[in-house]
């Protein structure tokens, strides 16, 4: 059982390391000889360097510092993946399509902090292979005149408009304003994601309404893509902060809509099915456990 689980903000210590101290004096326990880690970032070698935080650190080193004989780093939406197959069905809430067919590749997209994107590949033993990738960065697929708004204000802003810059907490906010300035609007003191969630879910801002159906549109042309690109008919599954906040106003959304707009192909995408984690705790500290356990 995952036992001694607290919630440490990483904007209230100084590095990895930092935070691990802090969790170590918080349980009263030294470290252990075993750790495994899953970050938002790609791990490609030993120096890590966060996308969308300014931690940095070596894996080497933090090895050093805390004596750790056994490491495992690993993307934290792989580490969601590895989860996948033992979620209890009372953690997951469906969102259209059909039944999921056994052992057929699944999809996996979630909105927080950033755009996480991976899936699970059958391994034709009865297991699964985790997928490593950075598929929230891809270029937003924008279908709609105020889409391509966005779109063209994104890349005013940052030089490329990948799906994240829309699809996430910043990117939400981001649409938000962007639409505002386009129609003049005030911005009604709105000034955080939440607020733009909050105002959208209220329906006292058109456009924190429209900023929200288009996070959503977006999202299902993301996750619709991932879907065909791995044949995922065994499903796919929407994780992060985000989206589990929205309830019922996600499935009234444009998502699930977009999510099967594929042209010929449509057919084929409506009978995906479709679930919202819900868990109270992240599953990917038991996709983490589960990668660690593989070193064993």
């Amino acid at each position: 059982p995952i036992t001694d689980v607290h919630v440490l903000r990483c904007a209230e210590h100084e590095s990895l390391q930092a935070a691990i101290h802090a969790y170590l004096r918080l349980i009263g326990q030294a470290a252990p000889a075993t750790a495994a880690i899953a970050i938002a970032n790609p791990v490609t070698g030993d120096e890590v360097r966060m996308t969308n935080h300014h931690w940095a650190f070596s894996q080497r080193q933090v090895c050093d510092e805390f004596g750790f004989s056994t490491w495992r780093l690993i993307n934290d939406f792989t580490a969601l993946a590895l989860a996948l197959p033992v979620l209890p069905a009372a953690d997951l809430r469906q969102v259209g399509g059909g039944i999921a067919q056994p052992g057929a590749p699944i999809g996996l997209v979630g909105a927080g902090t950033g755009l996480g994107v991976s899936g699970l590949l059958p391994d034709g033993r009865g297991g699964w292979i985790p997928l490593e990738g950075e598929g929230g960065h891809v270029t937003l697929p924008a279908q709609t005149p105020r889409e391509r708004l966005v779109m063209d204000g994104l890349v005013r802003r940052y030089g490329h408009a990948s799906a994240e810059r829309v699809t996430s907490g910043q990117g939400l906010l981001d649409t938000f304003d962007l639409l505002c300035e386009a129609d003049a609007a005030d911005r009604a003191g709105i000034a955080t994601a939440a607020e733009v969630t909050e105002a959208a879910l209220a329906g006292r801002h058109a456009q924190a309404v429209e900023a929200l159906d288009i996070f959503c549109a977006c999202l299902g042309s993301v996750a619709g893509n991932l879907a065909l690109t791995l044949g995922a008919r065994g499903g796919v599954f929407i994780g992060g902060g985000i989206v589990p906040r929205l309830g019922s106003a996600f499935e009234r959304s444009s998502f699930r809509q977009r999510f099967e707009a594929k042209g010929r192909f449509q057919t084929f995408l409506s009978a995906i099915p479709v679930w919202v984690i819900t868990s109270s705790r992240s599953p990917a500290l038991m996709g983490v456990s589960r990668a660690l356990d593989a070193l064993s």
